[in-house]
């Protein structure tokens, strides 16, 4: 178990967070915030590549700056942007840094051509990686942080640039890698998380707001969701009175998503909400986030 007690970070004068008090087991969990609000420094302070200013986070029960090399032998690792040879194969740039992290050549050979295979990459693993797409990019991202089995296994923003299909892919890959390990997914895309998260955690103004499942945070605003169709001359006071989901344009009127705590029209429709309804309505002062298309 991945305990954070207590945790606050400070550069200098300015707070990043404070006070985290969060627990993981195996699963995955889906960091969901702007960017901005924290989520990479908590990451790096998981990855030790920061430390708190005050508190603890532990591993078993042992500090994991305690514990140093035999917490990083555990540790997995994809940051939001890493660094690669572009005239390396794949199997070559894996082989690299299995050498790097002190592994058998012999047994690393092994090791790459099943992670290969886990990644769907096992086809193209003596190609260059200058010749692949962002997503195989990833998934080749994927397997350096699998080189060592972790049990914990990072991601920070591993869909960023990535289409469709590809993050489908990505999703899949992680809900398969769970079963035995915890993954934390730090993320500001709903849908990466929504679909394959065990538990969502929600950042905001430096403290965690929210820690359960998607199911029980959606349910935050039921009773309270709907959608309407409004005449094109009414939306800007239809705006100032209820909080806007998302909005789509029809040809003589706009059909909004919105949230209305207070009376309630016999013409609007109640429907379920969404973590995408939910980030919007949490998040709604922070200047990166809008209401979407529906």
């Amino acid at each position: 178990m991945l305990v954070l007690k207590d945790v606050t970070k400070q550069f200098g004068e300015f707070t990043a967070l404070e006070n985290i008090n969060l627990e993981f087991k195996n699963g995955v969990y889906g960091l969901l915030a702007p960017n901005g609000a924290g989520k990479t420094t908590l990451i790096k302070m998981i990855v030790t590549l920061l430390f708190p200013t005050k508190g603890e986070i532990t591993y078993n029960g042992d500090d994991i700056v305690s514990l140093d090399e035999q917490y990083r032998d555990v540790l997995g690792y994809l940051p939001q942007e890493f660094g690669y040879y572009k005239q390396y194969t794949a199997e070559k740039y894996l082989l690299y840094l299995s050498a790097l992290k002190g592994i058998d050549k012999k047994v690393a050979k092994e090791k790459i051509k099943n992670l290969l295979y886990l990644v769907g990459l096992s086809d193209v693993a003596n190609k260059k990686l200058k010749t692949f797409s962002g997503g195989m990019i990833q998934r080749v991202g994927i397997a350096q942080a699998m080189l060592n089995d972790p049990k914990i296994l990072i991601l920070d923003e591993p869909t960023a640039g990535l289409d469709p299909k590809e993050r489908a892919r990505f999703r899949k890959l992680l809900t398969d890698l769970s079963r035995d390990r915890i993954i934390i997914l730090s993320t500001h895309i709903v849908s990466d998380v929504e679909s394959i998260a065990n538990e969502i955690i929600m950042i905001k103004d430096k403290k965690v707001v929210y820690k359960d499942t998607v199911a029980a945070i959606s349910g935050m605003l039921e009773g309270s969701t709907f959608e309407a169709e409004v005449p094109f001359e009414n939306v800007p006071q239809f705006r100032e009175k209820v909080k806007i989901l998302g909005e789509r344009q029809d040809r003589s009127f706009m059909t909004m998503r919105f949230i209305s705590r207070e009376g309630v029209d016999p013409t609007w429709r109640p429907v379920l909400p969404t973590l995408e309804d939910v980030f919007l309505h949490v998040y709604e002062d922070d200047s990166t986030v809008t209401g979407t298309l529906l």
